[in-house]
C-alpha cells in the first residue's frame, strides 16, 4: 500500500453495528458460522432521474480490511457491555480476513443490480464486514457519482473539490478522494492531499481582505507573499473596483480573479470583457458560490475557467447515498455444494447465486447493455468488456489497488467509463438508465 507513510490507519472493527457481532454468535452457536458464503454489493435502483452512478470508495475498504483487527481493549469494551459471549470473543481476538474480494474498479459506471462487490469466504468472515463495507462504498461513491455529473456539465474546464467546511472531518477526506476519482482536476483539502497524492490548491478568503486596512492592501500582501500567478478574491467589497486594483498591482501576468456571489454568469461575462480591454487576455475566471452540476451547465456559455464546487459535491447533489446492500446470494449446503440464495421482500428483491459481469459492447466499442450472469460467466463475443476484478486472494490484498495509485487508476478507469456510455449520460434531465441490466441465468 502506497498511501503516506507517515499516517497510521485507524482500527476499523468497530465501525460496524452491534447486530453484526450478534449474528455472529449465533451462527457460531449454530455452527453454520463457517459456511463457505458469497455476498455481494449492489444498488437495486439509481437515484431518482439519475442515468448512471459511479463505484468509489473500494480503495478504502480494501485499506479498512487490512486493519480491520480487534485490539484488547477493543475486546475488552466488547465483553464489558455484554455485546457477545466469551466464545465470540475469542474468535475475534484471533480475526484476519483470509477469503477473496472481486469487484468493479474504482472509477467504474456501474447501473441497478451491478455486482459492484463480491465477499467469498465464510459467512463468519463476510458478515463482520458488512457495515463497514456500506459505509464506505455509499458514502462514497454518492460523490463520485455528483461529481462526474459536474464534470461532464463543466465540458473540460477544471473543477475544484472544496466542501471540507461541509461535512464531517473524514468525510472531507474520503469526498475529496471521490471527487478526483470522479474527475475533479483538484482539492482544497490538505489530508486529501497527503494521503493520497491527489493535487491541491487554494489561495484566500475574505477574512484575508477584511484583515487588511484596504483591499488594496490585501492584494498587495498575496501578490508579494504568492506571485502574480496567483487568484485574487474579487468582490469582497466591488468586483469592478477590484479588477481594476488587482490589474494594477500584478498587470497582465495576473493568473486570476475569484468570483464568489451575485449572477455569476452576467458577471463572468463583463469581468472578462473588462480584463480584456485591460489588457489581462490571459487572467482566468474562477467561480464559486453553491455551485452543483446544473449552475454548472448554466454556466457554459459564459467565460468562464474553473468551477469550485463544495456543499454540493460533498452532499452527492440530492442523492447522498447510493443506496447500495449488501446480501447473502449463495452459501454452502449439507452436502457441501452451493445453494443460491435471496430476499423476495416486497420492493427489496435481490438475485440469487454468484454473479459475473460484462459491459456488452457494438462493433464501434460503444456500451449497449450491462450483462450479469448468474452462477457463470455471460457469453462474451470477443467484444465485451469483463467488469469484475479481484482485490483480494485467500486474505492476501493484490497489488495497485489502494493508495495514491488506487486513485489515480480510478480516475482514469472513470473516463474510460463515460467515453464508451451513450450520449445520454450526459444529460441532466431524469430518465432511465444509459444502458439496460440483463442477466443471464445458468445454461
Amino acid at each position: 500500500m502506497n498511501t503516506a507513510a507517515g499516517w497510521r490507519h485507524p482500527s476499523t472493527s468497530l465501525y460496524t453495528d452491534h447486530y453484526e457481532l450478534t449474528m455472529l454468535q449465533a451462527a457460531l452457536h449454530s455452527g453454520a458460522a463457517q459456511r463457505r458464503s458469497v455476498f455481494e454489493a449492489f444498488a437495486r435502483r439509481l437515484p431518482e432521474g439519475r442515468r448512471y452512478g459511479v463505484v468509489a470508495g473500494t480503495g478504502r475498504i480494501l485499506e479498512g480490511i487490512e486493519h480491520f483487527t480487534f485490539s484488547e481493549d477493543q475486546l475488552d469494551f466488547l465483553a464489558r457491555t455484554d455485546v457477545v459471549d466469551a466464545k465470540t470473543i475469542d474468535w475475534l481476538a484471533d480475526f484476519r480476513f483470509s477469503g477473496d474480494i472481486y469487484g468493479y474498479a474504482e472509477g467504474e459506471a456501474y447501473f441497478p443490480y451491478s455486482p459492484i462487490l463480491i465477499v467469498e469466504s465464510s459467512f463468519a468472515e463476510a458478515c463482520v464486514l458488512e457495515t463497514f463495507v456500506l459505509s464506505v462504498l455509499n458514502h462514497d461513491s454518492a460523490i463520485a457519482s455528483a461529481a462526474s455529473r459536474m464534470t461532464g456539465a463543466a465540458g473540460g474546464r477544471p473543477c475544484i473539490e472544496m466542501g471540507s467546511r461541509r461535512t464531517h472531518e473524514e468525510s472531507a477526506v474520503a469526498a475529496a478522494r471521490a471527487a478526483v476519482i470522479g474527475g475533479f482536476w483538484s482539492t482544497s483539502n490538505l489530508e486529501a492531499g497527503y494521503r493520497y497524492g491527489v493535487k491541491t490548491v487554494g489561495t484566500a478568503a475574505h477574512s484575508f481582505t477584511l484583515l487588511h486596512d484596504s483591499e488594496q492592501k490585501a492584494f498587495e500582501a498575496q501578490l508579494a507573499s504568492l506571485g502574480v500567478g496567483t487568484t485574487l478574491l474579487a468582490d469582497t467589497y466591488d468586483v469592478e473596483t477590484a479588477v481594476r486594483t488587482a490589474v494594477d498591482l500584478a498587470g497582465p501576468e495576473l493568473g486570476g480573479v475569484r468570483l464568489d456571489s451575485g449572477d455569476l454568469i452576467a458577471q463572468a461575462q463583463w469581468v472578462r470583457k473588462l480584463l480584456d480591454d485591460l489588457g489581462n487576455h490571459h487572467t482566468r475566471i474562477t467561480v464559486t458560490s453553491d455551485l452543483d452540476e446544473y449552475a454548472i451547465a448554466a454556466l457554459a456559455s459564459a467565460p468562464v475557467d474553473s468551477y469550485g464546487v463544495g456543499t454540493e459535491l460533498v452532499t452527492g447533489s440530492g442523492a447522498p447515498t447510493a443506496s447500495m446492500v449488501y446480501k447473502l446470494v449463495s452459501r454452502e449446503g449439507p452436502d457441501g455444494e452451493q445453494v443460491s440464495v435471496a430476499k423476495a421482500s416486497k420492493n427489496k428483491i435481490s438475485v440469487g447465486g454468484r454473479k459475473y459481469a460484462l459491459r456488452r459492447l457494438n462493433q464501434r466499442g460503444a456500451a449497449t447493455a450491462e450483462v450479469i450472469g448468474i452462477g457463470h460467466r455471460p457469453f462474451d463475443d470477443g467484444n465485451d468488456r469483463p467488469l469484475l476484478q479481484q482485490f483480494v486472494t485467500n486474505g492476501k490484498l493484490a497489488d495497485g489497488w489502494t493508495g495514491d495509485e488506487a486513485v489515480r487508476r480510478a480516475a482514469e478507469r472513470h473516463a474510460a467509463s463515460m467515453a464508451e456510455l451513450p450520449g445520454a449520460v450526459h444529460r441532466l434531465q431524469r430518465g432511465e438508465a444509459a444502458i439496460p441490466t440483463e442477466f443471464e441465468e445458468q445454461p
